[in-house]
């Protein structure tokens, strides 16, 4: 059986932040002018959409079922490290990871220097 192909069956698609968890990210990023949160929550949503995209071609019967498995595959694996990132990074930061808002000290900071400007 091709290596892909056993790749993409041991791998299991999960989403540890909800679609409103990283919009809420996105936009507490956006209103203290942090965009690296923000980029990553990004990053997020779209290796959703492709991995929903590789899903539908996997139901046609006339497409390749190899290459999108390949795909499925890799969108799962860079999908699970992006939201490692993503927890680690609003770790680090100190984001309430409850309602993940941005810590007090950082959005004085991007104040501060929003006010310098």
């Amino acid at each position: 059986m091709n290596p892909a192909h056993n790749r993409a069956r041991s791998m299991t698609y999960t989403e540890r932040f909800s679609a409103a968890e990283l919009a809420q990210v996105i936009n507490e990023s956006f209103v203290y002018m942090c965009a690296c949160p923000a980029q990553v929550a990004e990053g997020i949503l779209k290796l959703r959409e492709l991995y929903r995209y590789q899903m539908t071609c996997l139901n046609d019967t006339s497409n390749q079922v190899l290459v999108h498995q390949a795909i499925a595959a890799s969108t799962i694996a860079a999908h699970a490290e992006l939201e490692a990132c993503m927890e680690k990074v609003l770790r680090l930061e100190g984001w309430d990871l409850t309602t993940l808002k941005m810590p007090e000290s950082l959005r004085n900071r991007q104040m501060k220097e929003l006010l310098a400007d």
